[in-house]
């Protein structure tokens, strides 16, 4: 079977991509198949368009501790036992501090929050962010 596959350069050619792998997500291929392998190339394609195309940046290091405390159940209590006082997860919460390296290693460590959104600076303000 050949693999009719080509580069994703314009908005037609992913359109066209994601037409070509939409069948498998109804009928998935199995494993080892040329289709299996098909797919895999049409789905590291499409990846690659978009990634190129519209990246997601890391999110706020505030927004990405609000985000784990909501998903994981955690209160300010929590964070606070972490990074060791009330205050200062308060400060950080509120935006009036920044991590240091190692509240950033505790928060990746322990509550598995990507290290690429802990490493950044705190914004002073967000809009998107309730204080």
């Amino acid at each position: 079977m050949e693999m009719d596959i080509r580069p994703l350069r314009t908005e037609a050619d992913y359109d066209w991509a994601l037409s070509q792998i939409e069948p498998y997500f109804m009928d998935p291929p199995l494993p080892g198949t040329p289709a299996a392998e098909r797919f895999d190339v049409l789905a590291a394609l499409i990846e690659s368009y978009e990634a190129h195309h519209w990246p997601i940046e890391a999110p706020d290091p505030v927004v990405a501790i609000r985000a784990r405390m909501e998903l994981s159940g955690y209160s300010q209590a929590d964070l606070a036992r972490l990074l060791g006082s009330r205050s200062r997860a308060s400060e950080i919460l509120a935006r009036r501090r920044g991590l240091t390296m190692e509240q950033a290693y505790r928060l990746h460590r322990e509550w598995h929050i990507p290290a690429e959104a802990l490493l950044q600076p705190i914004r002073a303000t967000d809009a998107a962010t309730p204080a």
